[in-house]
């Protein structure tokens, strides 16, 4: 009978792969029809290059390694290696054999089914290995190898255990996929993109098949607590067993708080395990509810002195659970297992939850901004990372729990392929109490954080504690907009700085003769990427438009305000990488009462004024 675990995985197997081929086919498109067709026009020239200085040692040599990635090969390559898990290993490895053939079964899926769709033409040159059938795009050959010999260096940096013979043997079976594109490419049978296309494939292959090799974990025993120590709503549990002796002082107080939509229970022992090792013995233990993602168990631990409260879930669970804390004593560790996690992974912690966990106990608490979010039809609502109305919410809202579950942020990616030819909005933006500019926008959004999954810096300036938002509008003109966007993205070249108040003067920009900050935000500069901070920030649309608040769709509407309360929460971190003696933080007041769960108290002096434009991209 298959396990959960096991059930999971196949699941994820199963939903991941329809994404990895529309993927996949929307590339092949891109690259064989305007504006991206014209690469058909220069491509070629790198292979005609390759066959104009073929010679007979290269055309053996290249044989043998293109022999490598040819169906029979792989088929039978692959059939030995499953062979030899299964019934050489002892014990007999069932997961390795499945992953090895699962990765190189599913890219063959996916190849067939972008290469019929897709039905790229084979470079105009004399090929070595004949007329194939297929199409060029993606390569077969490539991807098969990829997803072959990927798996075997998975295996071997697994058997490795840190010792460094293993590394050649790793360094060797990299090496075989790029050795087969160069042979696909010097033999006249793909062109450039083809052969990327096909490292991909296989690559991506590896990564969703790779679930199987992750160790089926069982919860851990806990022992009774007796019922009277439990709050009306939640269970008091003990530490979960095996765990080593408390660092600290028994007797800590604590409540977590966990989203079991996305929270497994073998993560929450390791959780529980984490907070016994640092002396929180007997934490209570509250669970979310559809209706309230635990902003009520929040605010019991407020009123009944917790110190700590710990919030196992994704954004949409910690923004609730803010609501509660801002403003008050009670501090917040954040446990990622969401699918986005942008506040954790903004305050440096690791993706794993119970290191997560112990990073932000080991840490020192500190305070962090939040945002105010309002508008026709949002109830004030406290903000932790980002809010935005436009593309990004229409996603959001267009993508499942489910599949969310299962595929983590990959599942945007067949949301955002749907809404990329969305009409821009017309938009309206005041910066604190500056005058109201326009711009033709497919989504805004407001940071109170910069950084995505992947490392992708959405806000470079964005910091949790500066006192200010951050704004970006993505403005772009047709797919080669989108793709320049998203390469400024990808790369952190989202244009020169021209003013930062935070150290208290001008940039070069400024002293030259250049245009005012109310200028430049009224006429725009046609990038693509714009940004802009202020304390206070409206974005009112022409039209109604898809709104979020931390991943969290509100429904449509035109209009969507934030405010800054400076350093609101208090929260277990890391001490970021940049801090320093001296380094200014937000200023907070001594909190309100617990009475007052939602209100934030007011920041102390202002660290900024007017509206300000940090750089737009270009």
């Amino acid at each position: 009978m298959m396990t959960p675990g096991g059930i999971r995985s196949v699941r994820r197997i199963v939903l991941a792969l329809p994404a990895q081929t529309v993927v996949l086919v929307l590339a092949g498109l891109l690259v064989t029809h305007p504006p991206f067709g014209l690469w058909d026009q220069r491509e070629p020239t790198v292979v005609t290059w390759l066959a104009e200085h073929r010679n007979p040692s290269l055309d053996r040599a290249s044989g043998w390694v293109s022999a490598i990635g040819f169906t029979p090969a792989i088929v039978a390559a692959t059939a030995a290696v499953m062979l030899a898990l299964v019934l050489a290993g002892r014990p007999r490895r069932w997961r390795e054999a499945l992953f090895v053939g699962g990765a190189v079964l599913a890219q063959a899926v996916v190849f067939v089914t972008a290469a019929a769709l897709v039905g790229r033409s084979r470079p105009d040159v004399v090929r070595l290995d004949g007329a194939l059938a297929t199409s060029s795009f993606p390569s077969g050959h490539v991807g098969a190898a990829t997803a072959l010999y990927g798996a075997l260096a998975v295996l071997a940096l697994r058997s490795a255990k840190g010792r460094r013979r293993y590394l050649p043997v790793v360094a060797l079976l990299c090496l075989v996929p790029l050795l087969v594109a160069a042979s696909r490419l010097y033999r006249g049978m793909h062109h450039p993109t083809d052969v990327v296309a096909g490292l991909l494939n296989g690559a991506v292959a590896l990564w969703v098949l790779s679930t199987l090799l992750r160790p089926e974990r069982r919860p851990a025993a806990r022992r009774a607590v007796p019922p009277t120590q439990a709050a009306p709503g939640s269970a008091t549990v003990g530490a979960a067993t095996g765990s080593r002796e408390a660092a600290g002082p028994a007797g800590r107080r604590a409540m977590v708080v966990s989203n079991p939509v996305v929270t497994d229970p073998a993560v929450l022992d390791d959780v529980l395990a984490v907070l016994a090792a640092h002396g929180y013995r007997e934490p209570r233990l509250a669970e979310t509810d559809p209706d309230d993602l635990g902003r009520s168990a929040a605010a019991r631990a407020v009123a009944d002195g917790f110190p700590l409260l710990v919030v196992c879930g994704g954004d949409g669970t910690v923004t609730a659970c803010a609501q509660a804390l801002a403003g008050t004593r009670t501090a917040l560790a954040v446990v990622p297992c969401g699918t986005g996690n942008l506040l954790a992974r903004n305050l440096g912690l690791p993706t794993s939850p119970a290191r997560a966990l112990a990073a932000a106990l080991d840490g020192a608490p500190r305070r962090i901004d939040l945002a105010l979010a309002e508008g026709d039809g949002i109830e004030p609502t406290l903000v932790g990372a980002m809010a935005g109305i436009g593309l990004d919410a229409a996603v959001m809202a267009d993508t499942g729990r489910g599949l969310k579950r299962r595929l983590g942020w990959a599942a945007y990616l067949v949301g955002i392929a749907r809404h990329l030819g969305d009409r821009r909005m017309r938009l309206a933006v005041t910066l604190d109490d500056g005058a109201t500019f326009h711009r033709r926008a497919a989504m805004a959004v407001v940071g109170n954080v910069g950084s995505l999954q992947g490392g992708v810096r959405l806000l470079p300036q964005a910091e949790p504690d500066d006192g200010v938002l951050d704004l970006v509008l993505f403005q772009p003109r047709g797919l080669a907009g989108w793709c320049t966007a998203t390469l400024r993205l990808v790369t952190g070249r989202h244009g020169r700085q021209e003013h930062d108040p935070r150290r208290g003067g001008t940039g070069q920009a400024d002293r030259d003769a250049q245009p005012t900050q109310a200028e430049r935000s009224a006429r725009g500069n046609g990038s693509s990427l714009e940004h802009f901070r202020g304390r206070r920030i409206t974005l009112v649309t022409e039209h109604g438009s898809p709104r979020e608040l931390d991943g969290e769709p509100v429904g449509d509407g035109r209009r969507l305000r934030l405010t800054v309360r400076p350093g609101a929460l208090l929260v277990h971190a890391p001490v970021p990488a940049g801090d320093r003696p001296g380094r200014r933080r937000a200023t907070v007041p001594p909190p309100r009462p617990a009475t007052e769960p939602t209100g934030p108290s007011p920041a102390g002096p202002p660290t900024e004024a007017g509206p300000r434009t940090v750089g737009a991209a270009g």
